[in-house]
């Protein structure tokens, strides 16, 4: 089974969050530094809203972190937001093939389906799980756990593409193979994933 990622592997949609983020901290008269964007980076948005408060020692609550974020990454998803190269051939390659496909991700469950709907991935995918309602990390190893309890799937059995180094180690130690898929985003990562992932690659047209 095919097990995809959504931000920064099937839709280039990394540098939405950095403009949100900085938009937010500019507000604020506020910085980003490393550590805080890569901590927030594929973080489920209440954990991330609860990191930003305490990170910056903000007085706003994470709900209303949360709803200025919702406001200002809205419209890119439902008009901006773009398939990275090869992408939707590779689905329909998989398809094609007759694999089971499914979605994995810490998107925005609004976001990710907006996307989807305009972009025509929706019916590749024969389950889409969004971490935000399992309540976990990606990164955390019960993300996987659960995630293939519900698609009734062993580790053994899935391939994973994914942009995130940290979801990538968990993803491998989880069982699953492990493409890692460039985003410049985690372009510093390159060669550490290069190391460690079973595969990786800089665009989907390099597996048509």
């Amino acid at each position: 089974m095919k097990l995809f990622d959504f931000d920064g592997t099937l839709v280039d949609s990394n540098g939405v969050w950095v403009k949100v983020d900085n938009t937010f901290l500019e507000r604020r008269g506020l910085k980003a530094t490393q550590e805080y964007s890569e901590t927030v980076g594929h973080s489920i948005f209440p954990i991330a809203a609860q990191y930003t408060k305490d990170y910056y020692h903000l007085s706003e609550d994470p709900e209303a972190i949360m709803a200025e974020w919702t406001e200002l990454g809205r419209a890119a998803y439902a008009s901006q937001v773009p398939l990275k190269p090869g992408a939707k051939a590779y689905l329909d390659k998989c398809r094609a093939e007759g694999e089971r496909m499914a979605l994995l991700t810490a998107c925005v469950p609004e976001f990710c389906q907006t996307a989807m709907d305009r972009l025509g991935l929706t019916d590749y995918f024969f389950q889409v799980i969004y971490v935000q309602k399992l309540g976990v990390e990606k990164r955390d190893p019960r993300a996987f756990t659960l995630a293939l309890e519900r698609l009734g799937e062993q580790g053994s059995a899935c391939t994973l593409y994914e942009d995130s180094p940290g979801v990538c180690r968990t993803a491998k130690e989880a069982g699953l193979t492990v493409v890692g898929v460039y985003d410049p985003f985690y372009a510093h990562y390159e060669e550490e994933m290069r190391a460690f992932c079973h595969r990786y690659i800089k665009s989907f047209t390099e597996l048509l």
